[in-house]
């Protein structure tokens, strides 16, 4: 018998070495559950175990480790491994927390006690006949409880209380490094995150600041149109209000949004930009909302999207017009939500942007036109600003000149004090369909032509009809009722007059058409506007 004690004490010892040993080398969670399942459990008798731990709040608790759930087998089907947090004081965790040496308590008795945990009854349904609860202490404190469970009675016994005790010391030692050790690494991982972040917002705002080279930092005129959207930007830029700026091609619209960002209480961060027409279609996801590594052939590493690079900042979203509809409909929720998701990735990041987005189409046209989501519109359309044309603002094209020569003879090494009468009336009779960039390139090209201290002539080019034709129609401003009525007319006039059938308006327009008809009657559209006779008509 004393033979058989000491071979006991033996194995138990060498357990107990091999358990030390395993559990100093630890470093994650994985590794902790490999050697509980692996090397313990088989020398201390239990079929299953759950070690769980008190929660911050100090009054519940919640699974760390448990056995395999897979091959636990219950009567019942259902899990005893319950992974939402418990009270603390439900009569059995709190026992144990409170008792120096092991709890065992007798499954059959057990349940039969009234307010019992539901956890002890699904682990007495998957045939548990013994089970025993150990303190887990890091050094004195107490940290939760290891609870074994054995199919068998007797396993348990009161001889062995200071081997599960020392075994209980030896997990309570494991955790506590391992907890440190996830709290390194996921401050690691943040520490790497912010890295790359600043690393590529870097290298963006060395790419912009080698594009915003032409920019001019602050708008050049004091025309009473030019005033009237200086007032408008000093009204929105403290707010959050997302800017639609609306103007023709060439009229300055993304330097109006630097400053709106550049009033604005986001200032000390960088604007970020997405040109919407210069992206791909297929690319345009990841550029607004990131990827990450291996989500799509071509993903080498994780990107960060410009709405993360915008985050505390402004967005400025140029081109709009242009932008996909599948991309419009993504637009949209990241801005009515405030949170974006990564191409490939499992979570949803929560932003703070302001948006400026910017076009020179007509998106009221767009939207009747089925290429313009109207949600978007009116989210983007909160606080618009209509930049002038330069034909419209002429009374400012002698300071632009005088700002461009400036530029352009610095940049170039030349010394030009300025421009003659004569060719500055010149510049002011001219149309100005690209408008602004058009007068800066022809500055610059003036000024290399230029051998003199003054310039006293200027090359403009031909009026192209074509080009005016299309920018006069382009300028139009007319309402969405008047835009809606002409598409409506138009198609009831190549249906011949018909509205209803597989050949009339309503199938063409995708309406019903009792729709139609009652827009029809909205915009004032009657017979005679269409058709000559009422052959044709339904």
């Amino acid at each position: 018998m004393m033979n058989t004690d000491i071979s006991g004490r033996k194995d138990e010892f060498e357990t107990l070495l091999c358990f030390s040993k395993a559990i100093a080398a630890a470093r994650h969670r994985a590794d902790l559950w490999e050697i509980v399942n692996e090397q313990l459990l088989e020398n201390i008798g239990a079929s299953y175990y759950t070690l769980c731990l008190i929660n911050e709040d100090a009054h519940t608790h919640s699974p760390f480790l448990y056995s395999a759930e897979n091959k636990i087998k219950t009567v019942t089907g259902e899990n005893p491994v319950m992974h939402r947090q418990h009270p603390m004081y439900d009569g059995i965790f709190d026992k144990a927390i409170d008792t120096e040496e092991p709890v065992v308590f007798d499954m059959q008795q057990l349940v039969r006690r009234k307010d019992m945990p539901t956890y002890v009854i699904h682990w007495y349904n998957s045939g548990v006949k013994e089970m025993m609860l150990v303190r887990v202490c890091n050094g004195k404190e107490p940290k939760g409880v290891l609870y074994l469970y054995a199919k068998k009675t007797g396993v348990f016994t009161k001889g062995r209380f200071s081997f599960f005790t020392a075994i209980a010391d030896q997990l309570g030692t494991g955790i506590s490094n391992i907890l440190a050790n996830e709290k390194i690494e996921l401050q690691l991982e943040e520490i790497r995150k912010y890295k790359t972040q600043l690393e590529q917002e870097n290298s963006y705002l060395k790419e912009e600041r080698k594009k915003e080279k032409h920019l001019t930092g602050n708008a050049v005129g004091n025309s009473a149109a030019i005033r009237k959207v200086y007032d408008l930007v000093s009204k929105v830029a403290a707010s959050d209000a997302t800017v639609l700026i609306l103007g023709e091609t060439g009229t300055g619209k993304e330097l109006i949004a630097h400053q709106v960002h550049d009033a604005s209480p986001r200032r000390d961060n960088l604007m970020i930009k997405v040109n919407c027409a210069a992206i791909p279609a297929n690319l345009l996801e990841s550029e607004l909302f990131g990827h990450e590594k291996g989500s799509f052939t071509g993903a080498l590493e994780k990107r960060t999207g410009k709405f993360e690079l915008a985050n505390n900042s402004t967005l400025f979203l140029d081109e709009i017009g242009e932008l996909p509809l599948e991309m419009q409909a993504k637009l949209l929720r990241a801005l009515q939500e405030k949170e974006i998701e990564r191409i490939g990735g499992k979570s949803v990041i929560k932003v703070n942007v302001r948006i400026v987005a910017a076009t020179n189409k007509n998106l009221e046209a767009e939207i009747v036109a089925g290429r313009f989501r109207s949600d978007l519109y009116y989210r983007l359309c909160v606080f618009p600003i209509a930049l002038p044309p330069l034909r419209e603002r002429k009374e400012d094209i002698p300071e632009l000149v005088s700002f461009f020569i400036e530029k352009y003879a610095v940049s170039s090494g030349r010394k030009i004090n300025g421009i003659a009468p004569k060719a500055l009336e010149k510049l002011k009779a001219y149309a100005w369909p690209g408008n602004i960039r058009e007068l800066e390139h022809l500055i610059e090209r003036t000024v290399l032509l230029t051998s003199a201290d003054s310039i006293t002539e200027v090359s403009l080019p031909a009026r192209s009809k074509l080009l005016f034709a299309r920018q006069d129609a382009d300028t139009e401003v007319r309402s969405l009722a008047d835009v809606e009525r002409e598409h409506i007319l138009k198609m009831v006039k190549l249906s011949k007059g018909r509205i209803s059938g597989p050949q009339g308006a309503a199938a063409k327009l995708q309406l019903p058409s009792t729709t139609l008809m009652s827009k029809m009657q909205k915009l004032g559209i009657r017979k005679e506007h269409f058709i000559d006779t009422g052959k044709n008509n339904d």
